[in-house]
């Protein structure tokens, strides 16, 4: 059954970590993250930091069913998003850095999921463009979180430093992807998907660029890189629920 509410979608989240990580899955990491920016839109609602509470709460559900629904698709062979299948048949792998899941996480729902859950809180006779100002909102809320999280991966991967401090100006994806161009990409994308007359279609385009985005997300071009992902892979620990101890902290 779908999320009604902000709270069930915690609990719905609650439930994939700890299913995920006692079977030791990397595909723990993602709802981890996603978990702390539900929780922070929550308080947001209540303190009513959004021009529409309302809504805000409305979008966060529609959003959050969309990566429960491939979740839940993954594991009884239903069909869903190839942008989800990449992302999650990486994490079955096991063999990226734990920013790598983050990032095919962040790719398959900011790039693919936001805009069309933005188009559906609106609804076809809605206006889009009176959602810009939270629309941005939420996304600056992710930026936060995902740099809570890297402060607290270099405590179980004690060479990811070396990802920032080498890969700067190269063009991989792993070290370029950046949460506002990904923003503003989504939102171009929730403008054309929510005026389409063929929404299937448009859904359909989107999904296959966004799912070979997250292909370049997993390899990397510069032997360089290629050499430090390794590396650094290396050194990571690989215990999920330790892991996972150390991203859930406040």
């Amino acid at each position: 059954m779908p999320a009604k509410t902000i709270d069930e979608v915690i609990s719905a989240l609650d439930g994939i970590i700890e299913k995920e990580c006692a079977n030791n899955s990397c595909m723990a990491y993602f709802p981890i993250l996603y978990r702390k920016v539900t929780v922070r839109i929550k308080e947001g609602i209540i303190n009513n930091e959004f021009e529409n509470n309302q809504r805000m709460e409305k979008l966060d559900v529609l959003f959050a069913n969309r990566y429960i629904d491939a979740y839940e698709s993954s594991g009884f062979n239903k069909p869903y998003t190839k942008s989800w299948k990449n992302a999650f048949e990486a994490a079955i792998t096991g063999k990226l850095l734990i920013m790598q899941h983050l990032l095919l996480g962040i790719n398959a729902h900011i790039n693919l999921d936001l805009g069309i859950a933005v188009s559906e809180t609106v609804g076809d006779d809605g206006e889009l463009m009176d959602f810009e100002n939270d629309f941005n909102k939420i996304n600056a809320i992710l930026g936060s979180m995902i740099a809570n999280l890297e402060a607290k991966i270099i405590s179980v991967s004690p060479l990811f430093g070396l990802l920032d401090r080498f890969g700067k100006g190269r063009e991989d994806k792993i070290v370029s992807f950046s949460i506002n161009i990904a923003r503003d990409g989504a939102w171009l994308f929730a403008n054309q998907y929510h005026i389409s007359p063929n929404k299937a279609n448009e859904l359909n385009d989107r999904d296959t660029v966004i799912a070979i985005l997250a292909e370049k997300l997993i390899t990397q071009k510069s032997w360089l890189l290629k050499y430090l992902v390794k590396t650094i892979y290396f050194f990571e620990k690989k215990d999920v629920p330790q892991i996972v101890a150390v991203l859930k902290k406040e």
